[in-house]
């Protein structure tokens, strides 16, 4: 044991005698703490801007309610809001957030064009991506490595100090093992601290901390055996790493794009813009059309209103809400077949991950931070679930006339109420499969 820490301490005042290694370490602690206090920045204005419109809309949703005293204009003026709160690893795996929105304002009008509506960040900002901990890991670690390890052997071979370290060294750890282990666990130390005071700082649980070093630990491990196995018996440093950066590019960029254009091709799907334009045309539609019309595929998926669609005046608010709900059912189709290609697409993107390891890591990180489309997916049910519960909420009051008083309004449905059995119940039936 004592040989074992004498070769790690001639190896680690060796290598601080290297200012290109001393550099390079330097430069990933920094852009890996950039990237940390970047995600917390973000999750942190993210959570700021929460706070903000949940106030906002508890006031503007308590004013409609002061102000109208029938069913039907309450329903029409009160906004909901609805959200997915980032998760306490959201700050070192921002994933999807800046894709898919995170926040929705809806009310008793048809859904599929308050949903497709999406309320995200600027659209080229989003394809450029953020930097954060799970990109700095997955796609600049490895050519970190690369930068590190490129050159054990073959430097020494340049220098022609290499027979005769192999002569003398009494074993192959005493030599390339000990400086290998110095350089990745450095390496290891600069990429991972700042990671774990971001931990700490957001209050992220050591279940996750434990899974993320563990992935963490078993990707540079792979990388670096690539890297001492590629250049194990080479004589030009260059040549080594112009190999070893080829099959980075490979990984972390060809085969994610050409995954992507392949799914894009084998997977059809509708566009949002097409299921807003169909909900709408029905909406406007039924303006023209027999009142009747509209009741009977109104009660053929609410047949317990039946005898309660004749209608006395020109315009009730019951016969509205009911063309906004057909307006829905007229976009269904279009929407489960928008939801079930995204699905398709995700799980093809699973197949693909398994050809580039820098895709399968941002995968497994991401869905354990919950910032992902699954995480996206499940947001989106919550809130289709939450517009169920409150249109059986108010019909009861517009079909019936029944009085809409300060004690049935304290019953009204609340998205912050959603139980953790319930979101248990609405993710099982999302198909999370990779």
């Amino acid at each position: 044991m004592n040989y074992f820490f004498q070769q790690l301490n001639r190896e680690w005042r060796f290598m601080l005698r290297q200012k290109y290694i001393l550099i390079l370490l330097t430069c990933t602690f920094l852009i890996s703490s950039f990237s940390v206090l970047s995600g917390l920045n973000e999750i942190s204005q993210q959570q700021q801007t929460l706070e903000r419109l949940k106030a906002a809309d508890t006031i503007d949703r308590e004013a409609a309610q002061k102000k109208h005293d029938d069913p039907g204009s309450i329903a029409y003026y009160s906004f909901h809001l609805t959200s997915a709160a980032p998760s306490n690893l959201a700050f070192a795996a921002l994933g999807e957030r800046d894709i898919y929105p995170w926040k929705h304002r809806i009310k008793m009008l048809a859904l599929e064009g308050q949903i497709y509506e999406s309320d995200t960040q600027n659209a080229e900002l989003a394809q450029a991506g953020k930097i954060d901990f799970v990109f700095v890991l997955s796609a600049l670690s490895p050519l970190l490595i690369i930068l590190l390890f490129h050159d054990l052997y073959a430097s020494e071979r340049t220098s022609g100090r290499h027979d005769l370290l192999v002569t003398t060294a009494k074993s192959s750890w005493a030599l390339w093992g000990a400086r290998g282990a110095i350089r990745f666990i450095s390496l290891l130390l600069c990429l991972m601290v700042p990671f774990y005071f971001g931990a700490w700082l957001s209050g992220t649980n050591l279940s996750n901390v434990v899974m993320v070093s563990f992935w963490s630990v078993i990707y540079l491990i792979f990388w670096t055996i690539l890297s001492v196995y590629w250049g194990r018996n080479a004589s030009s440093a260059p040549r080594v790493a112009s190999g070893l950066i080829g099959i980075w590019v490979l990984f972390a960029f060809i085969i994610p794009i050409l995954g992507d254009l392949t799914i894009n091709k084998l997977v059809h799907s509708p566009e949002g813009g097409d299921i807003v334009l169909t909900q709408r045309e029905a909406v406007n539609d039924a303006w023209d059309i027999p009142k009747e019309t509209t009741m009977n595929a109104f009660i053929a998926s609410y047949p317990e209103w039946k005898d309660h669609v004749a209608m006395e005046s020109e315009f009730e608010w019951k016969w509205y809400y009911a063309f906004q709900q057909v307006g829905d059912q007229t976009a269904a189709p279009l929407s489960q077949a928008y939801r079930d290609a995204a699905q398709k697409k995700y799980q093809l993107a699973g197949i693909a991950s398994l050809l580039s390891p820098p895709l399968l890591l941002q995968r497994v990180l991401t869905r354990l931070a919950d910032t992902d489309a699954v995480a996206a997916f499940q947001y989106e049910q919550q809130i289709r679930d939450f517009h169920e519960r409150l249109r059986l909420f108010y019909y009861p009051f517009l079909f019936t006339q029944q009085k809409l008083g300060e004690t049935q309004l304290a019953t009204m449905p609340s998205f912050e109420k959603l139980t953790q059995t319930q979101k248990a119940e609405l993710n099982s039936n999302i198909d999370t499969s990779q």
